[in-house]
């Protein structure tokens, strides 16, 4: 399988000009934020979103502020592994001109509507994610999660160009320490930052009208070694990026080829399939998070699946990561926005 040939990003540096197209000067990828999304122009095409999701031992939850431009879509949910208990909670704010999204990935972003807030404070070295709602599924939601970024951390940060008009600037920031709690009426989970961690997606970019993507995704604690994984497909194949990588104990290994997703789109609870030459790994399904929406100018639909990942990657000097049994989710989405 070929090999990108993708160029490290070490300074600061701008992903628009100054006509809103892509700065040729940010395709790349770095281990920490240095790109700054300066959207501007492109009228009703521009995306935005910082996607929150913590995995404690019992629970994952998940928060999520997005601006598509005509709307402004949240959304809420967490999952009970045990029991499969679920709810997920969204609103939508048509065109949003009250809302902004910030342009840098540590950075404050809030979200408020009738009975829901969501707010992602950053504040110098770790995030104050909190929510709240007075009718989460006929009860009270309360969420109050510090999420900790460690001073020495990799972090996953890619610029994927399709053109000088349509391009995605994407930033997933693993193996995040998470502590804090959140409650559903009268019962609460908590986070302890020895075992339990967040995932970051923030994107920010142009994208074409329709688009599909496979995104699989997991951080947590495997015996001594934290790990964290981040693989994607469909939307990034031919462009020469990637955002595939492994995050081993704070330390990243950029994977700069192109993986094959292999599933079943009649059953999600099927196992799947992350294939290269360096990925090796089956995933394993327990639970299925099926979100749509068919509105008057956007149609999306998700299949994000929650269940275990098994095999190997390969890492450099001859380093091979093996996973067994290891915590994350994994979906398909097609959008047309």
């Amino acid at each position: 399988m070929a090999i990108n040939n993708e160029r490290e990003i070490t300074e600061p540096v701008l992903l628009c000009d100054k006509n809103g197209r892509l700065n040729k000067e940010s395709i790349g990828w770095a281990r920490k934020p240095l790109i700054t999304s300066n959207l501007s122009g492109h009228y009703m095409r521009k995306k935005k979103w910082n996607y929150w999701c913590v995995f404690g031992r019992e629970t994952m939850f998940s928060a999520t502020i997005s601006h598509l431009d005509y709307a402004v879509v949240c959304f809420v949910y967490f999952l009970e592994y045990e029991t499969n208990n679920f709810y997920e909670k969204t609103f939508l704010v048509p065109f949003g001109k009250n809302y902004t999204m910030p342009e840098e990935v540590q950075d404050s972003v809030e979200a408020v509507h009738k009975d829901m807030g969501l707010f992602f404070i950053w504040n110098k070295d770790h995030v104050a994610l909190k929510v709240s709602s007075t009718d989460f599924g006929g009860e009270e939601l309360k969420a109050d999660i510090k999420i900790h970024y460690p001073e020495n951390l990799d972090t996953l940060n890619v610029v994927v160009p399709w053109s000088d008009n349509k391009f995605q600037f994407t930033a997933k920031q693993h193996c995040l320490p998470a502590e804090g709690s959140f409650s559903v009426g009268d019962k609460t989970w908590t986070f302890n930052p020895d075992s339990d961690f967040a995932v970051l997606d923030y994107g920010r970019g142009v994208w074409p009208r329709k688009s599909t993507w496979n995104w699989g995704m997991a951080s947590g604690r495997q015996d001594q070694d934290v790990i964290g994984l981040n693989f994607g497909g469909q939307w990034t194949d031919h462009t020469g990026s990637t955002e595939n990588a492994v995050i081993l104990n704070g330390n990243i290994t950029k994977i700069s080829e192109d993986v094959t997703f292999i599933y079943n789109s009649n059953d999600f609870m099927k196992p799947w399939g992350i294939q290269s030459d360096s990925v090796r790994l089956t995933f394993k399904p327990f639970f299925e998070r099926t979100a749509k929406s068919n509105a008057l100018v956007v149609k999306s639909e998700v299949h994000q699946v929650v269940g275990h990942y098994y095999g190997e990657v390969s890492l450099t000097n001859d380093e091979t990561l093996v996973v067994d049994g290891f915590l994350g989710c994994i979906e398909e989405h097609k959008a047309t926005w």
